[in-house]
């Protein structure tokens, strides 16, 4: 299938690992001019791609990307929010309510809202300049499913939902569209790098890394498939999104999450 993705621009934030890096790569194969921002760039973000270091906790940085993609291709068509999950210098899971205060939710919110928030903010203008665009906001199963356990991060993609349809309902008559994809656990450096998820929930269950990563988290999480997905299920259906082929979507919300999310 053509996705009429060749000559397009592209922003992915948080590119230079996990699902981010996934995304880049994919819209880079398919031909698109990717500008990829992060704090630093890492060995396996793809030559083509153009780095741009920011870290996102700035209310600069946003505009500061965007401004980039016009300067080096001439304009915006698609958005890719991904950067999010836990901010700098924090640890997730983090279980109980009473456990965050005002700094917690501060920078849950910066990082995992506000930086996206900025982003679309600067991004509108670029992509009515060339008569509309494509925005994918990648949100979680967590914005649905609200749980004890990291709260602060649900409440901040919950809020993510509810600005992705409202852009979505404002800037669709002028060929903007918007939309979301809520991943269940992925299997990135959240959960496998030292310190991570994995760590921190075998520690919890007086287990290992790799038996919490292939047993517990998928039987914890009553995952259908028995498995963590795989960045790159996420960043094929980014792709879809933002192709033309998808003209007629928008407000949407899609679960990749291994069969997470329950409800209707």
């Amino acid at each position: 299938m053509d996705l009429q993705l060749s000559g397009r621009i592209a922003i992915v934030t948080g590119a230079s690992k996990g699902i981010g890096l996934a995304v880049t790569r994919t819209l880079v194969e398919e031909g698109a001019h990717v500008v990829a921002a992060s704090r630093t760039r890492t060995p396996d973000l793809p030559e083509k791609a153009v780095h741009v270091p920011v870290d996102l906790m700035d209310p600069e940085a946003p505009a500061q990307v965007v401004a980039r993609a016009v300067a080096e291709f001439g304009g915006l068509d698609i958005l890719v929010n991904n950067a999010g999950g836990p901010p700098p210098g924090i640890t997730m899971p983090r279980v109980g309510f009473a456990a965050l205060d005002d700094a917690d939710w501060q920078a849950m919110f910066e990082f995992n809202l506000f930086s996206a928030v900025r982003a679309i903010r600067a991004a509108v203008p670029a992509m009515l300049a060339r008569g509309g665009g494509s925005i994918v906001n990648i949100s979680s199963g967590s914005a649905r499913q609200p749980s004890p356990m990291n709260v602060d991060y649900g409440a901040a993609k919950s809020a993510m939902n509810h600005v992705s349809k409202a852009v979505a309902e404002e800037y669709g008559p002028q060929g903007i569209r918007v939309n979301t994809i809520s991943p269940g656990p992925v299997l990135t450096a959240w959960w496998t790098e030292d310190g991570g998820a994995a760590d921190v929930i075998a520690g919890m269950m007086g287990a290992d890394r790799d038996t919490v990563i292939k047993q517990a988290a998928p039987e914890m999480m009553r995952l259908a498939t028995g498995r963590l997905v795989d960045p790159q299920e996420i960043a094929d259906a980014v792709a879809l999104l933002v192709s033309p082929r998808s003209g007629s979507t928008t407000g949407a919300d899609f679960a990749i999450d291994g069969g997470f999310l329950k409800e209707l």
